[in-house]
């Protein structure tokens, strides 16, 4: 892992850094004097690591229970160039979804093949995380993240027994997503635009149906596929307190902030 920038504003310390051709973010306090809790962040279908809500949840989850929250570029997002294959894939949902056709079969084999390379990115990152000394190792660790977040972080926490608790959905349903999570026993939140006009509620009850978490909550919010209000991003921070064993969220009230993705 090289860092290749760093800044520092509002007690967060920003550095973005390469892990060979994976591109990616880390943001800490800037007053940790002990090893923090570490969240791992995705990022929605088509964005990238600064998007702008994930940038709002991970300064958020640093100043109020003071983590260090990392996210990395999906393959061909952000910094990463698509491949030919990914951009025709794209392509094909664009156009199915401009004629008004279903674009489910297009984003199940987009979105399989995203996590198949992401996943072991991911845990290449951590691996390389837990040696940053205001991490450590054998520390505890969450992964949040909606919509391809979800697609790449439910096979990721299916394998990777680093992670002890997650927050999930907006994700369009599959045999390999629902496999893994009949895999996945760690305490999970579960968030379900209700009104999402891609995403069929009935799939949505089966996913937190098949987790095998002994701790599950659903969360079901009225709104589209992109509209999860932000005190669902405070709400997440109070149930990573619970099972990361640091860090307390705080009670003050905070501004109508953006949605969540």
């Amino acid at each position: 892992m090289h860092f290749t920038s760093e800044t520092s504003a509002d007690g967060v310390i920003e550095r973005t850094f390469a892990l060979y051709d994976v591109t990616g973010v880390v943001w800490s306090p800037a007053s940790a004097t002990d090893p923090a809790p570490l969240v791992l962040m995705g990022h929605g279908g088509g964005l990238h690591k600064f998007a702008t809500a994930l940038v709002a949840r991970a300064r958020y989850y640093v100043t109020t229970c003071g983590y260090a929250v990392a996210s990395i570029d999906a393959p061909g997002h952000g910094e990463r160039p698509r491949s030919a294959e990914d951009q025709a894939q794209v392509s094909r949902m664009l156009d199915a979804r401009a004629s008004g056709q279903s674009i489910d079969a297009i984003v199940t084999a987009y979105n399989a093949s995203l996590a198949e390379r992401a996943v072991p990115e991911w845990q290449a990152t951590l691996d390389a995380l837990q040696t940053v000394p205001e991490i450590g190792s054998g520390g505890p660790v969450a992964y949040t993240g909606m919509t391809l977040a979800s697609a790449i972080g439910l096979p990721l926490a299916a394998v990777e027994q680093r992670i002890t608790a997650a927050v999930f959905g907006g994700v369009l349903v599959y045999d390999a997503l629902l496999e893994a999570a009949r895999r996945i026993t760690i305490p999970i939140q579960f968030l379900l635009p209700w009104d999402d006009a891609e995403i069929s509620r009935r799939s949505g009850f089966e996913l937190f149906d098949a987790f095998a978490s002994p701790e599950k909550t659903l969360h079901a919010n009225p709104g589209g596929h992109h509209q999860v209000p932000w005190f669902e991003t405070e709400d997440s921070a109070h149930f990573l307190t619970r099972h990361l064993g640091r860090g307390r969220p705080s009670d003050e009230p905070t501004p109508e902030g953006p949605v969540v993705r």
